[in-house]
Parts: C-alpha cells; sequence; structure tokens
C-alpha cells in the first residue's frame, strides 16, 4: 500500500525515507460517508511520528487514491497552521479508541471471554458448582456469576463489567478447568447473543493445529524403515520354503509327531544334519506337557471372586490436601515433641467463665477455645516457633494467626483465627464457632484461611483421641495435635497420699529446619504453663 501512495503523489519525496524508520504508526482511511472501518495488513503503510518530518509534508495536499478494499480516501488539505505532530496524534488516538472492543473475528461482534479465575494462591484448575446466572441474562459489575470450586473452599465469582451473558462454555458440573481456560462469552448488545450460539473458543482451537504439524513427519519414518523390512522379508520367503519341504526325520519319528498333531517344523533336529530323531519328538512332548500342567493352575487362580468396591471420585479439597500433606511429609524433617498438661485449673477457670457468660446471655466457652488461646500466647513469648522455612531466610512473623482444622463431609479445612494472641476467649470462640460453620457449608472465602501461622488440630475432646502426631500444614514449621483428658493417680503431699488429676496429652510436630529441638521445648513449657496457670491467659 505504501508503494501505491508513493506512486500518486510524487510531492511526498520523504515517504521513503519514513518508512525505513523504526517507530511506526498505523494510518486508517476514511470515506465521506461511512464510519471509521479497519484496514486490511495490505492497506497499511508505517509513518514516523517526527515532528522534523512530518512538517516537511504538511503542507502537502493529497489527491484521491482509491485503496484495494474499496474504500477512497477524501480530499484532506493539511493546514500549515496546524502542527503535524499534533494532527498525527489525534487521528492515532481516534484510531486506537475505535479499535477497543473489536473481537478477532470477522464474523462476531465484540465480546469478552471471561476466563476461570485463580482464587487462591495454589489454585490452578478448578469446578464450575453452580450457575447463578443463564444465558442471556443481564450482568452488571459486582453481581454473581457462577460459584467455583476452588481447591479449599466454594467461592462466588463476581462479575468485572456490565453487559449480557451470551454463552456459557462450561457447563455447570464441570471439572478440572484449568486457570484462565474460557468458561463463558459477555456481550455488550442483547441482539449480538444468538451470534453465540454455535460458539467455540479460540483457546480451544489454538493447541490444535501446532499439533496436527508433526503429523506428516511419520511418513518419512516409514520411508526409511520400509527398505530395511522389505530385504528381510525376501531373504526369509526363500529359505522358510525350503525348510519346510526338506525336513528329514526318521519314520519312527514321524509317525510319533502325527499320531500326537505335532508339525515337523516345530521341533529341531538332533541328529545326524539336523535329522529329527524319536527322541526328538520324545523331548518336544513331554516340554508341552509341562506347559499344559502348568496351565490350570492359573485357570484356578482366576476363578477367585471379584472384590466388591465403589469408586469414589477426588474432590478438589482432597486433592489439594493429599498433595500438600504429601509434599510436608517428604520435605519437612518431621520431629514430635509430647507433653502432658494437668487441665484441672483450666476446668475450673472455664466453669467459672461459662457462668458468667450464660447469666450475660453469650456462648459457652470450650476447651478448644483455651487451647487456642494458650498457644497463641506461647508464641508471643517463643517467637521462633512463628516462622517459616524458604530456601533464602526464614521468615518470623510479627502476626500470630492459628489455623484451626476442621472435619467436615466434603474434607479437611484449616480456617484461621487471626490475631488470636490479642482476642479475648469469647471472640476466639464466636470466630472458631463462625468459622466452621462456613467450612461445613462449604462456602470459606480464600481470606477465611490465608496467612496462617500455626495450627491447631483436636482429636482429644470430639473423637477421644489420647494421643497423636499431626502433619505440618505448608509453609508452617509447627502443628500442635490436641488428645483428650483423662483422670490419673498422682502422689500427693505425703508418702502414702495419692490424688486424682485430669491430664491432657499434646504433641508439638516441628520442623527441624526452623525450629530446634530446645526451641521447641521451651515453646512447650511455656504452653503448659499457661494451661496449669489458666488465671495468666487473662492478664
Amino acid at each position: 500500500m505504501a508503494s501505491r501512495i508513493i506512486n500518486h503523489s510524487k510531492k511526498l519525496k520523504h515517504v521513503s525515507a519514513l518508512l525505513r524508520r523504526d517507530h511506526a504508526v498505523a494510518v486508517r482511511c476514511f470515506s465521506n460517508s461511512t464510519q471509521p472501518s479497519l484496514i486490511g495488513k495490505e492497506d497499511i503503510f508505517k509513518a514516523r511520528l517526527n515532528y522534523s518530518s512530518v512538517e516537511r509534508i504538511s503542507k502537502c495536499v493529497t489527491g484521491n487514491v482509491t485503496m484495494l478494499s474499496g474504500i477512497s480516501t477524501t480530499s484532506t488539505k493539511l493546514s500549515s497552521t496546524m502542527a503535524g505532530p499534533k494532527l498525527f496524534k489525534e487521528l492515532i488516538s481516534s484510531q486506537m479508541r475505535s479499535v477497543r472492543g473489536f473481537s478477532s473475528s470477522s464474523d462476531l461482534p465484540p465480546h469478552q471471554e471471561i476466563g476461570m479465575p485463580s482464587l487462591s494462591p495454589t489454585m490452578t484448575e478448578g469446578n464450575i458448582a453452580r450457575w447463578l446466572k443463564k444465558e442471556g441474562d443481564k450482568v452488571a459489575p459486582g453481581e454473581v456469576l457462577c460459584e467455583v470450586e476452588t481447591d479449599k473452599a466454594t467461592v462466588e465469582m463476581e462479575c468485572m463489567e456490565e453487559g449480557f451473558l451470551a454463552k456459557i462454555v462450561k457447563e455447570e458440573g464441570a471439572k478440572e478447568i484449568q486457570v484462565g481456560e474460557v468458561i463463558a462469552i459477555t456481550v455488550e448488545d442483547e441482539e449480538d447473543i444468538q451470534k453465540f450460539k454455535d460458539y467455540t473458543p479460540s483457546s480451544g482451537t489454538g493447541p490444535a493445529a501446532p499439533e496436527a504439524k508433526p503429523a506428516p513427519s511419520p511418513p518419512k519414518e516409514e520411508k526409511v524403515e520400509k527398505p530395511a523390512s522389505a530385504p528381510e522379508a525376501k531373504i526369509s520367503k526363500p529359505s522358510s520354503a525350503p525348510s519346510e519341504d526338506r525336513i528329514f526325520a526318521s519314520p519312527l519319528a514321524r509317525k510319533l509327531a502325527e499320531d500326537n498333531n505335532v508339525p515337523l517344523s516345530s521341533i529341531k533336529g538332533t541328529g545326524p544334519e539336523g535329522r529329527i530323531v524319536k527322541a526328538d519328538v520324545e523331548d518336544f512332548l513331554a516340554s508341552g506337557s509341562k506347559e499344559t500342567t502348568a496351565r490350570p493352575s492359573k485357570q484356578v487362580d482366576s476363578k477367585v471372586p471379584a472384590l466388591d468396591y465403589v469408586d469414589i471420585p477426588h474432590t478438589q479439597i482432597r486433592k489439594v490436601t493429599a498433595s500438600r500433606l504429601a509434599f510436608s511429609k517428604q520435605t519437612i524433617p518431621h520431629y514430635y515433641l509430647t507433653v502432658d498438661t494437668c487441665v484441672d485449673k483450666m476446668m475450673g477457670l472455664r466453669s467459672q467463665l461459662n457462668s458468667f457468660q450464660e447469666a450475660s446471655g453469650g456462648k459457652r466457652i470450650s476447651v478448644n477455645d483455651l487451647v487456642i488461646k494458650a498457644a497463641a500466647l506461647a508464641l508471643r513469648k517463643v517467637p521462633q516457633c512463628n516462622s517459616s522455612w524458604t530456601d533464602e531466610y526464614i521468615r518470623q512473623f510479627k502476626n500470630v494467626n492459628i489455623n484451626v482444622a476442621v472435619q467436615t463431609e466434603n474434607g479437611l479445612y484449616v480456617p484461621v483465627v487471626k490475631d488470636a494472641d490479642k482476642k479475648g476467649l469469647s471472640a476466639i470462640g464466636e470466630e472458631v464457632r463462625f468459622l466452621a460453620q462456613k467450612a461445613k457449608e462449604n462456602s470459606l472465602k480464600p481470606e477465611d484461611y490465608e496467612g496462617g501461622t500455626f495450627t491447631v488440630s483436636n482429636l482429644g475432646g470430639p473423637f477421644g483421641i489420647k494421643q497423636f502426631c499431626a502433619v505440618i500444614n505448608p509453609p508452617q514449621a509447627a502443628i500442635l495435635a490436641i488428645g483428650s483428658a483423662e483422670k490419673r493417680v498422682v502422689p500427693g503431699a505425703g508418702p502414702d497420699q495419692y490424688n486424682v488429676a485430669s491430664y491432657m496429652s499434646v504433641t508439638l510436630s516441628c520442623d527441624h529446619r526452623v525450629i530446634d529441638g530446645a526451641i521447641g521445648a521451651e515453646w512447650l513449657k511455656a504452653f503448659k504453663g499457661y494451661i496449669e496457670t489458666p488465671e495468666s491467659m487473662l492478664l
């Protein structure tokens, strides 16, 4: 196109120099009666936005030039009073504004492809749990389009722009959708919805093209192999034919082979010049009988009745739990510290606080609330345990955020109580109950479980487990496993005196890269102090 403009306008002497410049802009052509139209690749020429170069041609008058696409430009006079760069900048900015919103396909109106978002730092794929909008519905910013099942919870996906939902690419229940993969199409005008009835996203067709290109390569390999295989076939055929016709065997060997339906070609002769004798046939029959006697044993084994089972598909939370815990056990050097704590004073304080709570209409305080508070205060006292490992450094957190393990029908969730060391027992209890209910309803949001620095897992109260070792929740460096409380006989003040006290076993799992054994023991000592003197937690 550039060459045509040069031929029609001899006054543009410096255009050839402008075409060789690095920085170029696209110039569009306009007609008198139509709106701006995009020009094909062959109708675009490049011109550098340089004041001195443009100023030289600012006084030129261009004539009518017929384009290949059938669009003609009007006679445009560039006034010398208008600066060249300003005119070109206004022209380019108007063109860029008109280009926005156009789709890549000429058959489709402007539209937006909505991809699967990344709703958590560890999310690589998601499932469509439920569509709250259907095709043809009008959508506005902030409205919920669908519910996405992420690797940790079910999250609502909101619309970012106003328009109409033209096409749902991934139906309700679609699984293992990669982040960025198109799930829906929106348009600005309602009348454009029908044009996307049979729409397929371009991302799906993109990878197919490169895969089809390597297909012609196998014929090249076949051409190379065919000459090699052909001589082998030609050589083997003449050798096999005479061998079948010229099998030398004794009459007794032939009769014995015929009686047992054994082809002589399958027997290797050991007589003179490869002649088959009676002993060769007998040896062959003996080896065949051994194989036949071994077969019934396999048939007997195959008659063992098959196991009755049911295959349960993996949920997203189950996949993530499996991968993270496997990663933890394979990469984190665990060690475990267990201590028994007397909980009589803690249970007495809990009874007193609950009486106040009931009188004021508040919720009861649980043993788990007291454990969370004691763990948070111990982390503030021994901050080395409130850390995580990286390849370059150990990151020690100033915030004490306690994750609490919650078991649901869908799997294991670990919502977080943030700044637990600064909250009272009543506030901790309310927040734990609220987060546990959201976990059971599968409605946790990323901010409900992200940002934890330490985890508490309690199997004692709900299940009566005496003691267990928990797996560290990466990237954290420790997790506390709480067992059940049981009454034990302990020595009294006198030599023949005995008392009964309630003891609870707790086990701290530590990352040895971050927490040395002495540091872990120091943290357990601080935790035990808060449990056995619970009044200190209220100070």
